[in-house]
C-alpha cells in the first residue's frame, strides 16, 4: 500500500512481505533516466528510513532503495530473532519484488556489516559495494567505551538533549548540523533494537572478505569514536578490490555532516568504469 507520491526527492513507501517479515519500504525514483545500477541501501542500528534521505536526494541520477528492520521506523516488531544471513535473504526478496536483478550496495555502520554479508552472500545481484563507518564485526577495533556506553541507550536517536549533551562522545568530529539530521529520527521500538543488536552477535566477515571480489569502496571518519578509522585499514587489508577514502574531522555521521564530499566520492567510485550500467 503506497502512503506517498513517486517523484524526484520523494520516496514512495510501500509495505512489503520479506522473507516472511512484514517492513517498511522506501523508494526513491532516478531524477532522470540514467540506465544505471540502483542503489541498495543497508541502514544504522536503531535508524529509520527518513535518517538517511539526504544521500538517496544527493545520489539522484539512480534509483535508491532502503528498508526499516523489524521494530525500526515503521516497521512492525520482530516476531522472532534474526541474524545477519536472514537479512540477506530479506534483501534478496526485496530486489525480487522490484525486479531489480543487480544493484550497487551501500551500507552505513550496523548496514555496512549487513551490505558486507550480502555481498558475499548473493553476489551475483551486486555489482559495486560501498562501506561507510564500517567494520568486520568480532574482528574489529573497539571504539570508545564512553561512546559505547551512551550508544546502548536509545535516547541518542529522538531525545535532543541527551544528543546535545553527549554529541562529542557519540559521534566525534563536528556537529555540522548532524542534530537536525537526527530529528527526522524516530524511537525503535526496545524490542527491535535489541534483536537488532543481537543479530549481530558473534558475527564476522573476516573469514570471508579476501574472498570478496567486487570493487569495493571504504569510506571512514576521521574522528569516528563508534567505529575508530583503523577498522576502514582494516577492511582494506582484508577486501582485495577496494580502495580507502577518510572523511577529515568527520565522525560517526560524516555521511550526512559531510554529505556533498561523501556523495561526490560515491558517485566517482560507482560511475567508474562499466559496472556503472546495468548488467545486460
Amino acid at each position: 500500500m503506497t502512503d506517498a507520491s513517486m517523484g524526484i526527492g520523494n520516496p514512495e513507501f510501500t509495505t512489503e512481505f520479506l522473507d516472511g517479515r512484514k517492513l517498511r519500504v522506501g523508494k526513491w525514483a532516478a531524477a532522470r533516466e540514467s540506465g544505471k545500477a540502483p542503489i541498495l541501501f543497508f541502514n544504522g542500528i536503531g535508524t529509520n528510513i527518513e535518517v538517511m534521505a539526504p544521500l538517496a536526494r544527493s545520489l539522484n541520477d539512480r534509483d535508491f532503495i532502503m528498508f526499516d528492520m523489524p521494530g525500526i521506523g515503521d516497521s512492525p516488531d520482530p516476531v522472532v530473532p534474526y541474524n545477519a544471513i536472514m537479512v540477506a535473504h530479506m534483501a534478496k526478496a526485496l530486489l525480487d519484488k522490484f525486479e531489480i536483478e543487480r544493484a550497487d550496495c551501500l551500507g552505513v555502520s550496523w548496514g555496512g556489516a549487513m551490505a558486507q554479508q550480502f555481498a558475499f552472500q548473493h553476489g551475483g545481484r551486486v555489482n559495486k559495494l560501498v562501506l561507510m563507518a564500517s567494520n568486520a564485526g568480532m574482528a574489529m577495533v573497539p571504539g570508545n567505551p564512553a561512546a559505547i556506553l551512551k550508544m546502548s541507550d536509545t535516547r541518542w536517536i529522538d531525545d535532543p538533549a541527551f544528543l546535545k549533551k553527549h554529541f562529542k562522545v557519540l559521534f566525534g568530529g563536528d556537529n555540522g548540523g548532524n542534530s537536525n539530521h537526527l530529528s527526522r529520527a524516530k524511537q525503535p521500538s526496545k524490542l527491535g533494537y535489541f534483536y537488532q543488536l543481537m543479530s549481530i552477535a558473534g558475527w564476522t566477515s573476516a573469514a570471508f572478505l579476501p574472498f570478496l571480489k567486487k570493487e569495493t569502496l571504504i569510506l571512514s571518519g576521521h574522528d569516528d569514536q563508534i567505529v575508530p578509522r583503523a577498522n576502514g585499514k582494516l577492511l582494506k587489508k582484508l577486501i582485495p578490490n577496494s580502495e580507502l577514502i577518510e572523511i577529515v574531522d568527520g565522525g560517526h555521521l560524516f555521511m550526512l555532516s559531510h554529505l556533498a564530499e561523501t556523495c561526490g566520492a560515491i558517485s566517482e567510485f560507482l560511475d567508474r568504469g562499466d559496472g556503472a550500467k546495468i548488467a545486460a
